[in-house]
């Protein structure tokens, strides 16, 4: 049974044609580029991974594996539910209840663009906040007031990149029939993906009934990292726009985008209490194309830092591969 759920895995994972060619000709209104005098909408750039080399890697420890670190059973993860699958062989390098369904929170805001996107709405039409955008499940506060108007596509950019649940739900509204057929497109997609054990009932994240399987989630991941949009505005680490007369600043959610040692093509973070904090990503690590899914973490922290026990774990063991070989 693993290895027919392997193959399949392997099989969606290694699609080479896009899934969304809708992108248009011209470049997006939003940039990864430095700030410019006068511009309504800029970004900052995220930094580029440095390369493993002995001059960057000079003056900081070496973390050797040993044989208990070859074991991922033995990796002190916070997550309740963790996986990572290489993206080459679809095969699971860490796995832990990854079975398990549970909500996902602001995770599902990945399958909200790509909801948009394959409707193939304008990205530059003008949409607005309503009253029926404000949160009224978990009272959360936003910075967009209602009666705020922006471009569909900067409504993506703060959803994806900020998480801000009133673009996210804004987004949904402005679908074609609404909210109520902006979500039967999220569960048609995912019964598309193979996303059998997720379910979706609004666009934010902020119902605990929106839940999925890190497994399910990890086909969600390879999916949204074929558009170009997604993979854009979900990495972006700062961006600044025009709001109502006023420029406002807004950053990525998601602390790792800002490292030098990470190389992220993708990243989504949620928090509601009922999902604890999780965080997914498409990454290169130790030299592999990976999608991480870590979900019910228990500390403001321990997402970020479970992402960083593993890559570390997985460079060590690497090393020690490499040397074994030689």
């Amino acid at each position: 049974m693993k290895g027919i759920l392997g193959g399949l895995i392997a099989a969606m994972l290694g699609l080479s044609a896009p899934l969304h060619a809708a992108t248009k000709a011209e470049p997006p209104v939003v940039k990864k580029a430095a700030p410019k005098a006068g511009s309504k909408t800029a970004v900052k750039p995220k930094p580029k991974a440095r390369a493993n080399t002995s001059k960057a890697a000079a003056g900081k420890a070496v973390r050797h594996a040993t044989m208990v670190d070859s074991d991922p059973a033995h990796l002190a993860l916070h997550s309740s539910s963790v996986l990572v699958l290489d993206q080459t062989t679809g095969q699971a390098i860490v796995e832990k209840q990854s079975g398990s369904v549970q909500p996902i929170a602001s995770i599902t805001k990945l399958m909200t663009a790509m909801v948009v996107l394959d409707a193939g709405l304008d990205l530059y039409e003008v949409i607005s906040i309503g009253e029926e955008d404000v949160d009224s499940l978990k009272g959360s506060t936003s910075r967009l007031p209602v009666g705020t108007t922006m471009t569909r596509e900067t409504a993506m950019l703060l959803a994806l990149m900020s998480s801000e649940n009133r673009a996210a739900n804004a987004l949904g509204r402005h679908y074609p029939g609404g909210l109520s057929a902006f979500v039967r497109a999220m569960n048609s997609k995912a019964a598309a993906l193979g996303m059998y054990s997720s379910r979706f009932e609004e666009p934010t994240g902020l119902s605990s009934n929106n839940v999925s399987t890190a497994h399910d989630l990890a086909r969600m991941v390879a999916a949204a990292a074929h558009y170009p949009e997604i993979r854009h505005f979900s990495t972006t680490a700062e961006a600044r726009v025009e709001l109502r007369g006023h420029i406002r600043d807004f950053v990525n959610t998601n602390t790792l985008v800002r490292s030098d040692n990470w190389e992220i093509g993708l990243s989504k973070t949620g928090y509601i209490s009922e999902a604890g904090r999780c965080l997914v990503m498409q990454a290169h690590v130790a030299g592999k194309p990976v999608v991480i899914v870590l979900l019910d973490s228990n500390g403001k922290m321990s997402r970020v830092g479970d992402a960083n026990r593993i890559k570390r774990w997985m460079e060590s063991a690497s090393l020690a591969n490499a040397r074994r070989s030689a």
